[in-house]
């Protein structure tokens, strides 16, 4: 890639995940086993930001799911003490709907100065909108934003209509929906998601590898430039094929720069 394609931005990796180092392997090969993809890297701090630095990835969003609600304490924790160490860090953390004390586990990601919680509905395996869900999103509506994974044409927890009712029922919840809304189930997500308020925005990883650049493109222009966040999806995706599909869209140069970095930091307030 021609270096002065990247360097006239500032990049922002909206959709990042990182593990520690003792179970990075087995949890980036278990992720690669759900998709049935080959991941292309493994989901560790130093090899995050090598394949950023390729491209110039000035910031870094990184979260990661607790796939059952022991986990959770850890995993805030574990998330914090990276962005200590990595100032380019951006941390959300993490709760379950089957948490016992999800008032507990949002006081303590804003106490460890995380910026949003992440969910994974599929992972989790919770209806994204059910009642026991809404519990979350009651304690972080107007306070932080929430990033979720949206779709997957093998599952309904996640489904774009589920995001759809989330916002209808919490229209001041920030939400971040993961995969242009709607991974493998982009048709759904047009369907449901366009229109939305400017509450909900959309990050466009893992969505450009499967999506032809018309389609990507169409996509991003529905839900409004404005809207939407660069991503990689790290460890699956490589920054530098990420920027490449980017590239191939077709937006202007103000356009690329709104998703390469703008819009997240008006939306993050940074």
């Amino acid at each position: 890639m021609n270096k002065e394609i990247f360097e006239k931005y500032e990049i922002i990796d909206a959709h990042a995940h990182i593990f520690p180092e003792k179970i990075a392997e087995n949890a980036t090969v278990n992720i690669g086993h759900f998709y049935e993809l080959e991941m292309d890297s493994t989901g560790v701090s130093s090899k995050l930001i090598e394949s950023g630095k390729k491209i110039g990835v000035k910031r870094y969003l990184v979260c990661s799911t607790a796939t059952t609600p022991h986990q959770i304490s850890s995993i805030n924790s574990f998330i914090a003490s990276e962005c200590k160490v990595h100032k380019e860090y951006y941390g959300l953390g993490t709760t379950h709907a089957l948490s016992e004390d999800i008032e507990g586990d949002v006081k303590q990601i804003l106490s460890l100065g995380l910026h949003g919680v992440k969910l994974h509905p599929d992972f989790q395996k919770f209806n994204a909108d059910s009642p026991e869900a809404f519990k979350i999103y009651e304690q972080i509506e107007g306070i932080i934003p929430l990033m979720i994974h949206c779709g997957d044409n093998r599952y309904d927890f996640s489904a774009p209509k589920r995001i759809a009712n989330i916002h209808k029922n919490f229209p001041k919840l920030k939400i971040q929906a993961a995969h242009l809304g709607g991974y493998q189930s982009w048709e759904q997500a047009e369907e449901y998601l366009t229109g939305l308020d400017e509450n909900v925005c959309f990050d466009i990883s893992s969505s450009l590898a499967f999506l032809s650049p018309q389609k990507a493109a169409h996509m991003i222009r529905a839900y409004g430039v404005e809207k939407c966040f660069f991503g990689s999806d790290f460890p699956m995706w490589s920054h530098t094929d990420e920027l490449e599909r980017f590239l191939t869209l077709g937006f202007t140069e103000e356009e690329n720069r709104l998703i390469l970095s703008e819009n997240f930091k008006r939306f993050y307030g940074i």
